[in-house]
């Protein structure tokens, strides 16, 4: 009677040991030296292995056998166990004498193997699976939580993200007789690394932008709202399209610690003196459309921007006596999507629409996506896609 009364004095020392150390929030890896301890001096356990399913099994607890510097991996027969099974086998595994799961709400959350229950030494195994389904389960709620934690952390830093992005996009574009601009932004995550812009600078004068930042979410929406904040900082400054590149590229360079970068197209456009100035980037190549003349490709500039600083080279290209012209940008999304076998829409299909005669901007546009659609046959998209079109009228 005396000895039955010690064994639940010890039992229940080891369920208040473990329900204490759950309750003061402890991190996993004392929670699992605790209950170490707990096993081998109150329930008297003589060896076991505990092994516990996270991205991959690992050895969480271990005593008793440790002739070698690492715990064995848990054979593949174990990982969908279901029963508590005895008569081990196997040169590793049969110096014990039981092996149990611990499931909750069917999902096998460790495997516990046992030696020494024979003799005075014999345990409560009941109890000793009930306090170690205590402790595992305990742990996946703590895991459970930190996850929900860190969603709802990534939540508010994507709505802060799309924000941010929200306002990198000009308000209102262009509607007149003389400039039209319409822009499309697709993103294809919650956030992404697109931007385009339109900057006035004078009654004849402004800016067009468009740029495509590496990566996606929430690091590619901040590189990119410091890209826009700078770019309108210089713009106040100058007007030399080439000291506003070259700054362009330190301030991002700096910003990323180039581990991003920035594809990036930049022209300036003087009414009055009908001049085209602009620097290709890393970018797609941009289009000039003309009456009468053949498609014009922009691609005169420099790398992309962030990589390098200084810029190894810079060329400014300049189109002179440009008038009655659209300019098409894009971001490489539109033209690199693909279809079932792979291939890529391509930069031909693209020219070839902007060919054909369209009313205005909508139809083009409209048109371009719906000759998208056809070509991916709903393979998915992989890329956000930008698309700007800007109409100048002298």
């Amino acid at each position: 009677m005396s000895s039955t009364l010690d064994i639940r004095d010890l039992e229940l020392s080891a369920l208040l040991e473990i329900t204490q150390a759950i309750n003061n929030n402890l991190s996993e890896d004392d929670l699992y030296k605790i209950y170490r301890f707990t096993v081998l001096a109150d329930l008297k356990v003589n060896r076991m292995l505990l092994y516990v399913q996270g991205t991959s099994w690992e050895c969480k607890v271990r005593f008793g056998d440790e002739n070698t510097d690492q715990a064995p991996d848990l054979p593949e027969r174990y990982k969908d166990l279901r029963d508590p099974e005895t008569g081990i086998e196997g040169d590793t595994f049969n110096q014990y004498d039981l092996v149990f799961p611990v499931r909750h709400k069917d999902r096998l959350l460790a495997v516990v193997f046992v030696g020494g229950l024979s003799g005075d030494s014999a345990i409560n195994t009941t109890f000793f699976r009930a306090l170690t389904n205590i402790l595992i389960v305990a742990i996946e709620n703590k895991k459970l939580a930190r996850q929900q934690l860190q969603q709802e952390a990534y939540r508010k830093e994507l709505e802060i993200a799309k924000k941010v992005q929200n306002f990198l996009f000009p308000k209102t574009l262009p509607q007149s007789d003389i400039l039209k601009i319409e822009a499309v932004y697709l993103p294809h995550h919650d956030v992404g690394g697109d931007y385009y812009d339109y900057i006035k600078i004078d009654e004849n004068k402004f800016v067009l932008c468009i740029a495509d930042v590496s990566g996606k979410g929430v690091p590619a929406a901040l590189l990119m709202s410091n890209f826009q904040a700078s770019l309108r900082a210089l713009l106040r400054k100058t007007n030399d399209l080439e000291e506003v590149v070259r700054e362009l590229n330190h301030a991002t360079f700096v910003s990323s610690n180039a581990e991003n970068f920035i594809t990036v197209f930049i022209a300036i456009y003087d009414r009055a003196t009908k001049l085209f100035q602009y620097a290709n980037c890393g970018h797609n190549p941009t289009v000039i459309i003309r009456p009468g003349y053949e498609p014009l490709m922009l691609e005169t500039g420099t790398t992309i921007i962030g990589m390098f600083d200084p810029l190894p080279f810079l060329n400014i290209g300049e189109e002179k006596n440009l008038e009655n012209f659209v300019f098409f940008g894009y971001t490489d999304g539109l033209t690199e999507a693909c279809n079932a076998i792979g291939d890529q829409f391509g930069f031909e299909r693209v020219v070839e629409l902007l060919n054909r005669p369209f009313a205005d901007f909508q139809e083009l546009h409209q048109r371009l996506f719906a000759a998208l659609d056809e070509f991916r046959e709903g393979t998915p998209y992989d890329d956000d896609i930008t698309i700007m079109s800007c109409q100048v009228a002298n």
